[in-house]
């Protein structure tokens, strides 16, 4: 039997496994064999809106966007292998962490989602990570219940569930509200111990004077908390209806508990073992260390969360990542379309990444700010993108394009160092994924001299979170007893896998960390910008 032989007879008999992450600006959908390999999948080009202040979805652009990206995968399925999808051995949904979507006993949500990019709860934030010791941001989900019971917002009186993007589509195909134990630490807070919600901490909240008011018990609005490779429920007949519309989809698949694009992450670079990390890189950028002990203090530029299996992660978040340099790449493609020269996407920002290589190593004095949106890391509230240098600096393509790439790690880079500089945590390795990594060495570099620690690629870089979510539904089907995520992901999926790693290179962390004290100092001109730039 040849491959293609193989593929079909996976297909035709339910061998696969489908993976579907929401991420910022693209809904992905990866389907993979029993090697775990990606057979065939779908997109949906979306973006997120500013409404009434408020950075969001819409219900009918989640459905429409799940729905276009299964039929393009269904589609490539028929047009490679000539066979129509109706059986799939697993189902796994993730999306974008964080943020709020509130529901009533019938199931209406009660006002528009509320992203991860929004920072408008910082009232809340600071006042529950005083009251937790423990650090809240103000992405995640209790942050905006609480900002939403402090402003006294009427539908409080009316919330019966509270859950992320990732956990609604999954209750929505299901019927069942839970959530992954990674999705579910960047909404409250986890006991290590139990691997649920921290039972003291949800005491204290229900007790706060203004909760009290409302009769509010949150911890019956939050999803029941599962680990990777439990049974989440199966597709119901309304469900498979909503995920295929061409009815050949059928009911009763089972499906892996809903996890976050941070999760997925860590599944789909093998860096779910402590002392390894991960860096993702799109709209945002985080980065993901798991770590062997509790840090020693509170940091509210460390987010602590779990990885799909409840082992302790420590999470440096930053709201603004690539979408500036996309904004600029823009700018140079319309300029070769002015003079009536046509260069593929690809191909120009392979050639621009590249001119960072040739840049001085602390950009030639060029300080940007990347800020799409407030960055909670350096206290700014609002967005506004900048391009500022002095008279004498070195403004040419390779700094300029430098200077982007830097600025886009700077936020992260001051987590980064309180994790390994102040905390001393170990990592032996570091690998990236997502859209920067696409273009071979360049963003491997920059982060390496941003940490100063070797920084690996893999092959399956590009295929990001859709495709972690796809392998966490093919452990929920190819789990053994004693198998844990971690043996699954190294002797199954990765077993022979060969990383590229660069090496930081000692004259490009230097100047890195030149531009660094640039970067810090010049904060204050991000502030007036945001400011008196109304």
């Amino acid at each position: 039997m040849d491959i293609k032989e193989k593929i079909v007879e996976e297909i035709e008999n339910g061998k696969t496994s489908l993976g579907i992450e929401f991420g910022s600006t693209r809904i992905k959908a990866v389907l993979v064999g029993s090697d775990f390999l990606p057979i065939a999948s779908g997109n949906f080009e979306w973006e997120t809106n500013l409404e009434d202040g408020i950075w969001t979805y819409s219900l009918e652009e989640i459905w429409k966007g799940l729905q276009y990206s299964y039929q393009k995968l269904f589609a490539e399925v028929k047009g490679k292998y000539g066979v129509t999808i109706s059986k799939i051995g697993s189902i796994g949904f993730s999306a974008m962490m964080h943020g709020y979507m509130a529901f009533d006993k019938e199931g209406n949500l009660l006002v528009p989602f509320r992203t991860w990019r929004n920072t408008m709860t910082g009232e809340a934030a600071i006042k529950l990570t005083e009251i937790f010791e423990f650090n809240i941001p103000q992405r995640w989900s209790i942050a905006h219940l609480y900002q939403a019971i402090l402003c006294n917002e009427p539908h409080i009186e009316k919330l019966d569930f509270l859950t992320t993007l990732a956990g609604y589509v999954h209750w929505q195909l299901t019927g069942e509200k839970v959530l992954g134990i990674g999705d579910a630490s960047g909404m409250f807070p986890i006991d290590m111990k139990t691997h649920n919600y921290d039972e003291n901490m949800l005491n204290k909240f229900n007790q706060l004077p203004e909760v009290t008011k409302h009769s509010l018990n949150v911890g019956e609005i939050l999803p029941k908390v599962l680990l990777a490779g439990e049974n989440a429920g199966t597709l119901t007949k309304e469900g498979a209806k909503k995920l295929d519309v061409s009815g050949n989809l059928q009911a009763g698949i089972p499906i892996c508990p809903p996890e976050g694009d941070a999760g997925t992450g860590m599944v789909a670079t093998n860096s779910v073992s402590p002392r390894t990390g991960n860096v993702s890189a799109g709209t945002s950028i985080f980065a993901m260390v798991v770590l062997e002990k509790p840090l020693t203090k509170v940091h509210t530029e460390i987010d602590v969360v779990t990885t799909p299996s409840g082992d302790l992660v420590g999470m440096v978040h930053a709201n603004n990542g690539y979408s500036d340099i996309e904004a600029w790449v823009n700018i140079f493609q319309q300029f070769t379309e002015a003079i009536n020269v046509k260069i593929p996407t690809d191909l120009l920002y392979m050639g621009l990444y590249s001119q960072a290589l040739l840049g001085d190593p602390d950009c030639g004095g060029i300080l940007i700010y990347n800020y799409l949106s407030g960055e909670n890391i350096t206290g700014v509230s609002e967005g506004r993108p900048l391009v500022v240098r002095k008279p004498k600096s070195k403004f040419n393509l390779p700094n300029f394009m430098r200077a982007h790439l830097f600025t886009s790690l700077g936020a992260l880079k001051i987590g980064m160092d309180i994790l390994l500089k102040d905390e001393n945590v170990k990592l032996d390795k570091l690998l990236g994924h997502g859209g920067l990594f696409k273009t071979p060495i360049v963003g491997q570099e920059a982060v390496a001299a941003a940490v100063n620690t070797p920084v690996s690629v893999m092959k399956t870089a590009g295929e990001g979170g859709a495709w972690g979510i796809a392998l966490l539904a093919s452990y929920l089907k190819n789990k053994e007893a004693t198998s844990t995520l971690e043996e699954f992901l190294s002797k199954k999926v990765f077993a022979g896998y060969v990383a590229e790693e660069v090496k930081p290179e000692p004259k490009d962390v230097a100047g890195f960390e030149q531009f660094m004290n640039r970067y810090k100092n010049g904060i204050p001109i991000e502030q007036a910008a945001v400011e008196h730039l109304i």
